[in-house]
């Protein structure tokens, strides 16, 4: 079934199509920011030296810190 094909996976990190639709675009365009930092930077030594660094710091922490925290369907089970 097509809609399988899309609520599948957002099902099993605990969100709905839209939620996750928002958490992957707001992580996409972080992930752009920084790169385009990272460019940056490599023209321009002295400029973002820490701004790539610190976007996969904050990234990880979202992606797997945080999520670690949310409760799991186990968590419910009696």
């Amino acid at each position: 079934m097509i809609r399988k094909a899309f609520t599948e996976h957002p099902a099993s990190v605990g969100e709905s199509y839209f939620e996750h639709l928002a958490h992957a675009s707001g992580f996409g365009l972080r992930m752009i920011a920084g790169g385009f930092a990272c460019l940056l930077h490599g023209l321009l030594p002295f400029l973002f030296v820490k701004t790539g660094s610190q976007q996969i710091r904050t990234l990880h922490d979202r992606m797997v810190v945080n999520r670690s925290k949310m409760p799991s369907v186990m968590d419910f089970v009696i």
